[in-house]
């Protein structure tokens, strides 16, 4: 017995050892290139056309950053990011909220049919070209709320929220019946403070997409004062390919390099998201097991 016991706490602490390594190097595999990334933004463009890896800025500049705010229009397309992704969050979470809470209802008249028309969005879509013509019908084409309207529904965190609102007892909804409430004030003063983890995975994966959409302004907007961030940096990365060295007096001097300003859009485009997913972070995890398991 005693043998047996020992023989289990050395196959334990094996493979905690093994874990322990293999997440180590998972680790350093992440943070390694991610530390060459913000170092090296922040390197002039001399040190970085030597090439190798930069552990260290040896030449510490802020040219890179100077290059991307250089731009004067770049802090409207921020304002425009930052718009769309609080509005386009806000909308999508609500409006799948909506769906999701009377799809939850199984005496909703015609349920089976809009959950089978909601799966079918899941797998197939209209195209790219069907889906311009759509937008330009609507009149959406070089309008701010291209960014907000196709946006607003997705089946797939539908289903998210369906599956949490089954799980909210009955006799809440009852009780709130008996005391005179409607379905509106039900959904908004019960089902949407206990469906917060829900919502805040929701929507950090959605304020990820809207921060991070790019395709979007490239298809329907040609108005460059509804760039969004992303768009207004690519361009700033395109017009450093012609720019990133300067002849003066038959010498080369360079001062910016394209690998530099495309690092330096890197760090800038990244934080934001950087900054909101700990705050987030306790209701993805939690969000994350909606539905997982059946009682």
């Amino acid at each position: 017995m005693q043998a047996k016991r020992v023989k289990q706490d050395l196959d334990s602490r094996i493979f905690d050892t093994v874990n322990v390594t293999i997440l180590l190097l998972f680790t350093m595999i992440i943070i390694v290139p991610l530390w060459n990334v913000i170092v090296s933004s922040f390197s002039s463009g001399r040190s970085l056309a030597e090439g190798g890896f930069v552990f260290w800025p040896t030449e510490f500049s802020l040219e890179n950053y100077q290059a991307v705010f250089r731009d004067e229009t770049i802090w409207q397309s921020f304002i425009i990011s930052v718009l769309k992704t609080v509005i386009g969050v806000l909308t999508h979470v609500f409006f799948c909220a909506m769906i999701g809470y009377g799809l939850s209802k199984s005496n909703v008249r015609g349920r089976k049919l809009y959950v089978t028309m909601g799966v079918i969005t899941m797998f197939f879509s209209g195209g790219m070209i069907p889906t311009y013509l759509l937008i330009k019908s609507l009149g959406l084409l070089n309008t701010f709320w291209v960014y907000i309207i196709p946006a607003l529904f997705s089946y797939y965190d539908v289903v998210i929220l369906m599956n949490f609102f089954r799980n909210v007892p009955d006799s809440l909804e009852e009780s709130a019946k008996i005391d005179g409430a409607g379905d509106w004030k039900i959904f908004l003063r019960i089902f949407i403070p206990l469906s917060m983890p829900a919502m805040a995975t929701i929507a950090l994966f959605n304020g990820v997409n809207q921060w991070n959409d790019f395709m979007t302004t490239k298809l329907y907007i040609t108005d460059q004062w509804l760039y969004p961030l992303q768009m207004k940096l690519y361009e700033i990365i395109v017009q450093s390919q012609t720019q990133s060295m300067q002849n003066i007096g038959g010498s080369v001097v360079i001062e910016t390099t394209t690998k530099g300003v495309q690092l330096a859009t890197i760090v800038i485009t990244t934080l934001p998201i950087v900054v909101i997913y700990p705050i987030l972070q306790r209701y993805f995890i939690s969000g994350m097991m909606l539905g997982a398991v059946k009682e």
